[in-house]
């Protein structure tokens, strides 16, 4: 009986371990230096701190899914990663598109392509 664990390419692990090592950055980053991050927000206005830390727990969730379905080398669990993935970039993009932040908008774009291709990858894998 052969398992997922002996059939996903070091490759794609590979990937997947790097986007993981991303969101777990991004989080600390939230944490520390949430300016770095998003230069026209005011962290000091009331309630925003609280929605920061939402986003920087949410980033931290996220990397250890994509960290635990990596070493588990989970082809369910990386397709769930990847398809949150490409939902928050696609919804990165639509508001790139709708403030008109050309930045945001190739980033999102360049990102949602890279997950969905990786999605179409492990659909190989199931």
């Amino acid at each position: 009986m052969q398992s997922n664990q002996t059939t996903l390419p070091n490759w794609l692990l590979i990937v997947s371990g790097l986007f993981a090592l991303l969101e777990l950055l991004v989080s600390i980053a939230l944490f520390v230096t949430p300016e770095s991050m998003m230069e026209t927000v005011d962290f000091s206005a009331t309630g925003v701190d609280e929605l920061k830390n939402m986003w920087a727990i949410r980033q931290l969730a996220l990397g250890v899914i994509f960290g635990w379905a990596t070493i588990k080398k989970s082809v369910p669990m990386l397709t769930s990663a990847y398809l949150f993935l490409f939902i928050v970039f696609i919804g990165d993009l639509t508001l790139g598109l709708a403030k008109q932040e050309i930045p945001l908008i190739i980033t999102a774009l360049f990102m949602s392509i890279i997950a969905g291709g990786l999605l179409v990858v492990l659909k190989k894998y199931k």
